[in-house]
């Protein structure tokens, strides 16, 4: 493979391991929330911010997630089939599918920048008691579908090299899950 295809790989894999992982640890902020949100619910004080604050959260954390989850392999496919391809096939399979992907997420991301504009045109705030500005979510959703079409095509960058007889090596980071 040309060299600036494994830097493109290793770079946007090195980018969404990093996001990642610290989407990772939104889970725990989405806990303190919820946490927050019963006790102030028992002591009588409801806080009006904590669900919002919560479901922004979720969504960071499986959008930010998404892109790793996918550079894992961790994202759901029909192993039943393509478990026992040869690997070859398996990337010629992946291939085909990940055009299905691009053309998706290439929609997802047009919406995204579309409502994401919309949103700072106009202040767009939420419709709740809270009202929160929904631009920084908005930003959040829109960099995730930027970030799982950049690893999208490095996995097809990485199907491509299989199909040609090539491998391109995984970076060491000193995580297991690698």
């Amino acid at each position: 493979m040309p060299n600036w295809a494994v830097c493109y790989v290793h770079r946007v894999e090195a980018l969404n391991y990093r996001l990642g992982r610290f989407a990772m640890y939104l889970l725990f902020v989405i806990m303190g929330v919820l946490l927050w949100s019963s006790i102030t619910k028992i002591i009588k004080v409801p806080s009006l911010w904590t669900l919002e604050m919560a479901q922004f959260t979720l969504v960071a954390y499986y959008l930010l997630g998404a892109p790793y989850a996918m550079q894992l392999g961790a994202n759901v496919r029909m192993d039943l089939l393509y478990a026992r391809l040869p690997l070859k096939r398996q990337a010629v399979w992946d291939i085909v599918t990940i055009f299905c992907l691009l053309f998706y997420l290439g929609v997802m991301l047009w919406g995204a920048v579309d409502s994401t504009a919309y949103s700072f045109r106009v202040s767009e705030r939420a419709p709740t008691a809270w009202r929160p500005v929904l631009w920084p979510i908005k930003v959040i959703i829109t960099l995730s579908f930027l970030l799982m079409i950049l690893q999208a095509i490095a996995h097809l960058i990485r199907d491509i090299a299989i199909i040609r007889g090539q491998e391109i090596p995984k970076p060491l980071t000193g995580d297991v899950d690698r």
